[in-house]
C-alpha cells in the first residue's frame, strides 16, 4: 500500500449525498486505497450548501484533494494513488 511522505496527511473532500448508491460505491472503493496511510476523507453533503449544490448538482459524488476536482461518479484509484504517493497538492502534479 502507499505510505504518504512523512510531514503530514493527505485530505479529500468527497461531495455527494446521503443514500445516493453512487456516493456509497465510491466511498466503499475508496478505503481499501487509503489503508495503511494517513489519508483522511471528508464526506460533505452538497446539500448543505447552496454553493456546493450549484457546483456539483447531479455529477455527485466528486472526490476532491487540495482544490483540485480528481473524479466523478466512479472512483479514480491510479489517480488517488498518484496524489498519496506524492503526497502534495495535486494542482501541483506533473
Amino acid at each position: 500500500m502507499a505510505r504518504l511522505p512523512e510531514g503530514g496527511a493527505v485530505c479529500f473532500e468527497r461531495y455527494g449525498r446521503p443514500g445516493r448508491h453512487l456516493c456509497d460505491e465510491m466511498h466503499a472503493a475508496l478505503e481499501p486505497v487509503l489503508a495503511g496511510t494517513h489519508a483522511r476523507v471528508e464526506r460533505i453533503d452538497v446539500d448543505r450548501d447552496p454553493a456546493w449544490r450549484a457546483r456539483y448538482g447531479e455529477r455527485v459524488p466528486v472526490l476532491v484533494c487540495g482544490g483540485a476536482e480528481l473524479c466523478h461518479h466512479r472512483l479514480d484509484k491510479e489517480r488517488v494513488r498518484t496524489v498519496l504517493l506524492s503526497g502534495r497538492n495535486p494542482f501541483r502534479l506533473k
